[in-house]
């Protein structure tokens, strides 16, 4: 089969390939851009399609199962075709979905912004499963946590754009109380919730025509192709020996912790202000988000500066363990402090998922394409923690939904001690 793609691990190879790393580069902006318009959403549809807090956690359910389903089929597609074909498979449906949600806005569907989200996430199911790994391999083995945080750190600008875009062109900072609403006629509360679902379709179409720019953009650039099955490949088959890595298997269920804690923690974050604050308006709060995702990506620079020094593993530990204990202030205290304390957990957060990708990869070899499959599977974990957090809320609270993620940084620590074990290699 010919294919402009060739190897390109180690230092000297991927030099020939600066437009391709700068393009994957970008697609930790564009999905960071995508995961943290979710967060203004929920926002946005509590008021507009007037949903209980579970009823607006479908918005991450819909999205991580997007993520869930279409992570094999990412992974099958690029080791028979390269990543190139999964890099642009991502972003002709990441594009496409973000331009569904003009009818979705249109017909003033809930339903249907839902579908939108869903066909989202499954381009950057692609985009994840091939980038992540293509970072790691483009140099030695010994500095892929490092370069796959580096990468990683266009995510967090991504997520400070899309809060930014969804605080200036999404929320109107208009909200009406139940006193305020039934002070309205039929004619006017129908105006108000057709406003507010029509303010979500101008950004996303701006986005969704960016994102195609950027599938034709790749359709024209040379890609390494570390990712297409190589002689030894035993293919599908070797699926069934993941079983067998109990490191990989811990990352796994690390990461659908943590990111069920990221998701859920950002995706409350305009609520729990609100709640916890007194007159806090949706735009201030939404301000908080900001601050959240700003000390995020000051630590994510900060942290993968420190690997230099310290082991990735300890880092981790570390880390997470100052996540769990910011969360529990958050979720048992409440207030002004437990807002601060929510907030200055992002700090912490920050280098949580390239991290526990990189540990859970390492030493499997050609079983890495199939290992990094089975890591954004976990991603599903943004769909069923904040389920949880969602439902907890409804029932006790916003302040006590917190404690989910405390719980899940501890199942992070765990993972991070074990990690700084050595791992055997797999041939």
């Amino acid at each position: 089969m010919e294919t402009d793609e060739t190897t390109a691990t180690g230092t000297g190879g991927s030099r020939s390939y600066i437009p391709a790393i700068a393009l994957t580069v970008s697609l930790f902006f564009l999905w960071g851009v995508a995961n943290n318009l979710n967060d203004i959403l929920i926002a946005q549809f509590k008021k507009a399609f007037v949903l209980s807090d579970f009823g607006t956690s479908f918005v991450q359910q819909v999205f991580y199962l997007g993520y869930f389903l279409l992570a094999i089929p990412a992974s099958l597609l690029m080791r028979a075709r390269g990543y190139k074909a999964a890099i642009v498979t991502g972003l002709l449906l990441y594009g496409v979905g973000a331009l569904l949600f003009y009818p979705a806005a249109l017909a003033s569907q809930y339903l249907l912004f839902l579908l939108a989200l869903f066909v989202i996430a499954s381009g950057l199911a692609f985009l994840e499963t091939a980038a992540n790994p293509l970072m790691t391999e483009l140099g030695e083995p010994s500095g892929a946590a490092r370069r796959i945080n580096w990468a990683q750190a266009a995510n967090p600008l991504g997520a400070i754009t899309g809060i930014l875009i969804g605080r200036n062109f999404i929320l109107s900072g208009i909200q009406h109380d139940e006193a305020s609403l039934a002070a309205l006629n039929e004619a006017q509360r129908l105006d108000y919730y057709r406003m507010e679902v029509l303010a979500v379709q101008t950004p996303y179409l701006i986005l969704g025509a960016i994102v195609l720019a950027f599938a034709v953009a790749a359709m024209l650039i040379r890609f390494p192709a570390g990712a297409i099955h190589h002689a030894d490949d035993k293919g599908d088959a070797r699926f069934a020996e993941l079983l067998g890595k109990p490191r990989l298997l811990f990352a796994t269920l690390a990461q659908f912790f943590y990111v069920g804690a990221q998701v859920g923690l950002w995706s409350y974050t305009i609520r729990y202000a609100q709640a916890n604050v007194p007159g806090m308006g949706e735009r201030a709060a939404a301000d908080m988000l900001f601050v959240s995702l700003l000390l995020f990506a000051v630590g994510r620079f900060v942290g993968t500066s420190l690997m230099n020094w310290i082991s990735p593993a300890l880092m981790l530990a570390v880390f997470a363990a100052a996540s769990m204990a910011l969360a529990l202030v958050a979720g048992t205290i409440g207030g002004e402090l437990g807002l601060y304390a929510l907030v200055a957990a992002s700090l912490f957060m920050s280098i949580q998922f390239p991290t526990i990708f990189a540990l859970g990869v390492e030493g499997l070899g050609p079983l890495r394409k199939f290992g990094a499959s089975l890591i954004v599977m976990a991603i599903i974990g943004g769909a069923a923690l904040t389920a949880v957090m969602g439902r907890v809320s409804d029932l006790a609270g916003i302040t006590a939904a917190m404690l989910v993620p405390a719980l899940s940084f501890g199942v992070i620590l765990a993972f991070a001690l074990i990690a700084r074990r050595p791992v055997a290699q797999t041939v």
